[in-house]
């Protein structure tokens, strides 16, 4: 770890060090050599350095001591474009456009405090086509839950609607420098549908549907849509009345929200 500079609290900053895992990951990319990369978080530049033995990339960092010292590290590298390197907040590069203007995957060790925020705007970004994601497992273990299980969520639902989400491997706390209060998992997660002009309609309608998750799902919507019109679409699809929202399937819940908005 380079010495001068500290991990961060505020920016919830673990730098991976583990050599082994750093390898995992590159070996679980997608085995396509002209694969279009954006970096969310390069930290110290440990994987920075790895998947530019294979891929061109583009690299957002917000802290500012880091991206000087990225800017350095990587001098060769970003002279000869094969990685551009930004300073600032991801998430506000990411209004109203996507991150690239050709399709492109999203590698990340994200903190938990915006793990959620920028799996939704990748959701939302239509060139974004997948991710490789290292995140706390606790968020892991949600965003992969099936139906009927304790951890299923809306999040859950989203990631089983639009895409192929697994985890590939858990992360031990050792492997990072600060070490974490928590396992960490790293997860792949390959688009398979787009529906951009509804998609905040969906976000909306899982807010709803999951806002007291012990209720059952139409008490839940009984709020938000005409009772006539929820029981004929219920009955439509044979859900049961008494269904709670983690109990439905999410290519229900997308068949629903679709019913429901017509």
């Amino acid at each position: 770890m380079v010495d001068y500079i500290k991990a961060k609290k505020y920016f919830g900053q673990n730098f991976l060090t583990d050599t082994t895992i750093v390898e995992k990951i590159i070996q679980s990319m997608p085995d396509t050599r002209d694969l279009s990369l954006v970096e969310i978080g390069p930290g110290l530049g440990d994987l920075t350095k790895a998947l530019l033995g294979r891929y061109a990339l583009l690299a957002y960092e917000v802290d500012e001591d880091l991206y000087e010292h990225l800017k350095i590290a990587f001098k060769e590298e970003i002279k000869t474009g094969r990685l551009g390197l930004v300073f600032g907040d991801v998430m506000e590069h990411w209004q109203n456009k996507s991150l690239k203007n050709s399709p492109y995957w999203i590698v990340a060790n994200i903190p938990y405090y915006i793990t959620t925020p920028i799996i939704h705007k990748a959701y939302e970004d239509t060139n974004c086509v997948g991710m490789m994601l290292m995140m706390q497992k606790e968020v892991a273990l949600k965003l992969t839950a099936t139906s009927s299980t304790n951890k299923y969520s809306s999040l859950s639902v989203l990631a089983s609607v639009l895409s192929d989400a697994r985890i590939l491997f858990d992360v031990p706390k050792e492997a990072f420098n600060p070490s974490p209060k928590v396992i960490s998992s790293v997860v792949k997660i390959e688009k398979k549908r787009e529906f951009k002009d509804t998609f905040c309609g969906f976000k909306a309608y899982l807010s709803k549907a999951f806002k007291s998750p012990g209720k059952m799902l139409k008490k839940n919507l009984l709020n938000y849509y005409d009772q006539e019109r929820l029981f004929e679409v219920f009955g439509r699809f044979k859900i049961d009345t008494n269904i709670r929202p983690h109990e439905l399937a999410a290519e229900l819940h997308f068949r629903l929200f679709n019913s429901l908005a017509d």
